[in-house]
């Protein structure tokens, strides 16, 4: 049965998944890319990038390679899709990845302003969806056939599927990193009342892999 997962989605040990500032210099915000440091040296990450290498049997590739596995579409909040805010000026931004990004399946944008599809190499294609958390993942999930949906963030995006009770597993990579501001994943939010408990957790040697997941 498919399944809506957060995978491989890094968290600073203060709590932030993103700093401040996103830019086009600073996609996650200023210092952002800290907490990713654990997923930079994985054979998963760098073959998603056309490189040879990487730390090949370790724990860390074990969580990144299961980060990519088995989705059939993805779910991103307009802010992971790019810089722009607002109305789309022009056809010009594609996403930060180039003309083949890493997902290659469909992937569903939040947003408030329609824009048309964007067909990608390498079987990516961005669908515009203004119809809100429900009406992606019913398209996600029709996409995926059968396979599980991602929600790849950011943590705006996160945090409406949580409260609305969507999200059956999110893996975790907490890094002993301290942004001290930027956008807190689980600011607000009461994952114990909304029915999640940790099911397994990993020492590695930069990072705590944490798996939670919903009691149905």
């Amino acid at each position: 049965m498919s399944k809506v997962r957060v995978a491989g989605f890094s968290v600073s040990l203060d709590g932030f998944s993103a700093g401040i500032e996103q830019s086009l210099s600073d996609p996650l915000g200023k210092r952002g890319t800290e907490i990713l440091q654990w997923f930079f040296h994985t054979p998963s990450f760098r073959s998603m990038h056309g490189q040879e290498g990487g730390s090949v049997g370790d724990i860390d590739d074990e969580f990144a390679h299961r980060a990519m596995d088995n989705f059939g579409a993805f779910i991103l909040g307009r802010n992971m899709f790019g810089p722009v805010r607002g109305a789309w000026p022009d056809k010009s931004w594609k996403g930060w990845w180039g003309d083949n990004p890493p997902y290659h399946v469909p992937v569903f944008v939040l947003t408030h302003h329609p824009r048309a599809t964007i067909t990608m190499n390498g079987g990516t294609s961005f669908h515009f969806v203004t119809g809100g958390i429900h009406a992606a993942l019913e398209r996600a999930t029709e996409a995926a056939n059968g396979r599980d949906v991602r929600l790849g963030g950011g943590v705006a995006t996160i945090q409406q599927y949580l409260r609305a009770g969507l999200v059956d597993e999110l893996h975790l990579a907490i890094a002993p990193v301290l942004l001290g501001s930027g956008e807190r994943l689980f600011g607000d939010l009461d994952a114990l009342k909304l029915g999640y408990r940790c099911i397994r957790h990993v020492p590695a040697p930069s990072v705590m892999h944490v798996v939670l997941a919903r009691s149905t």
